[in-house]
């Protein structure tokens, strides 16, 4: 319970307890719309899910501080690679919380004149950049840690074998089957890289359909925002599986 308590007295927990409610309304309104006598629950699961979205954009206004916070730390991180995705994505984060904020305005009424499609079409924009970014990030951790991994497997084959019997052990090991299972491998052995290429991925979906880029449904969107979400939440509350920056 004293748990619980602490998660959600931290701005992120609230944020992905409402994140994880509005992508269940979703994907319950997806998957209930087309059925009899379901109109009025069907419209409440709207109703709550906007409700949700409107709430998690005043929790975010504060955020774009916290990513320019992030941004100037990323940049003193040794590795060229992670040192530029990081601060790419957390600038573009931040560009997207000042999209949000005013598109916040405008739902509020404070801010009437906005031109609401723009800023959205920004705000994605934003988003999708960072999303790939982090993307890259994670790519970048899985490629050393493979080639990590293949230089282990040589030293072991010319430490326990002879050179017939390495070639047969490459010729086994070569092609699409022996890269996804070192693949499966080091991602079970490193849980934080594994959550934070899950999440990265589903956050896609939804600015992918935005941009038009890859068209899918509310129910999908729905289900990734879901899993995205409860992937956030295990990490806020486990911080060991959060992939260090």
């Amino acid at each position: 319970m004293e748990g619980f308590v602490d998660f959600t007295n931290r701005s992120q927990g609230r944020d992905q307890l409402f994140r994880a409610t509005q992508y269940t309304c979703m994907l319950l309104s997806y998957l209930i719309e087309h059925k009899a006598d379901k109109e009025k629950l069907v419209m409440k699961l709207k109703q709550l899910e906007s409700s949700m979205s409107s709430g998690r954009k005043m929790f975010r206004l504060g955020n774009m501080v916290h990513a320019l916070v992030a941004a100037r730390r990323t940049t003193q991180l040794p590795d060229v690679v992670p040192r530029f995705c990081l601060t790419a994505s957390n600038l573009t984060r931040a560009l997207y919380f000042v999209c949000d904020a005013v598109l916040w305005l405008k739902s509020v009424g404070l801010q009437p004149d906005v031109d609401k499609p723009k800023w959205r079409n920004w705000a994605t924009k934003c988003y999708y950049f960072s999303l790939l970014m982090n993307l890259a990030r994670d790519w970048y951790e899985i490629s050393w840690r493979l080639e990590q991994a293949v230089q282990e497997e040589k030293i072991k084959e010319n430490s326990f074998w002879d050179k017939h019997n390495e070639e047969l052990n490459c010729v086994k090991c070569d092609g699409l089957h022996g890269f996804l299972l070192l693949l499966f491998q080091i991602l079970k052995r490193h849980p934080p890289l594994l959550l934070d290429l899950v999440k990265n991925l589903c956050d896609l979906s939804g600015p992918l359909d935005t941009l038009g880029i890859y068209k899918t449904n509310p129910g999908v969107i729905g289900f990734c925002g879901v899993l995205s979400s409860l992937v956030g939440i295990l990490t806020l509350a486990s911080p060991h599986l959060k992939l260090k920056q």
